[in-house]
């Protein structure tokens, strides 16, 4: 069963894949990246990167963990004067929306998204001895996925794939 170890580690091409974990990952940079995407992304939509919002997004990614929306309402009280659960979900609504983050339907958490910003589906790799994600985005299995289902008249819309199985380090 995934639990709070589950770590998010965002893989742009299958193939370039070769383990989970990063050997080298400097978070603080990281996190400044990835609010800076948030930023541009926000900005091109015309759309206001709150301070709730940036707040939301900013504990998405502190520990690059899928996290659960009652999770972020519990830190969220800790530095807001009573947050409400609608607060979180309309700000996860939007951040979803825009595109910056992902939710994993089977952890019933969210995460950041590695690749802000550029249209793409998600696939999704979850470890289920170490609890490590993995996100993957291969065109080709999107492209097949849509093909196939206009053939039988069905349009895609929207395409996540969550797939559990062990990491390399866990299958040892």
């Amino acid at each position: 069963m995934i639990d709070k170890n589950t770590t998010f580690v965002p893989v742009a091409d299958a193939a370039v894949l070769q383990d989970f974990a990063p050997v080298h990952h400097d978070h603080h940079h990281c996190v400044a990246d990835a609010v800076q995407a948030a930023e541009k992304v926000c900005a091109a939509r015309g759309e206001r990167f709150t301070p709730l919002r940036r707040t939301v997004f900013e504990l998405l990614w502190s520990t690059h963990k899928p996290v659960k929306a009652y999770d972020l309402l519990a830190m969220l009280a800790l530095t807001h004067e009573r947050p409400a659960p609608p607060t979180v979900y309309r700000a996860l609504d939007f951040l979803q929306e825009a595109g910056l983050v992902h939710r994993l339907e089977s952890l019933n958490a969210y995460i950041g998204c590695g690749e802000p910003g550029r249209p793409h589906q998600g696939q999704f790799l979850i470890c289920e001895g170490c609890g490590v994600v993995a996100e993957l985005d291969d065109a080709e299995l999107t492209a097949r996925i849509s093909t196939s289902a206009q053939r039988i008249g069905f349009k895609v819309n929207d395409e996540t794939i969550e797939i559990s199985g062990l990491c390399r380090a866990c299958q040892g």
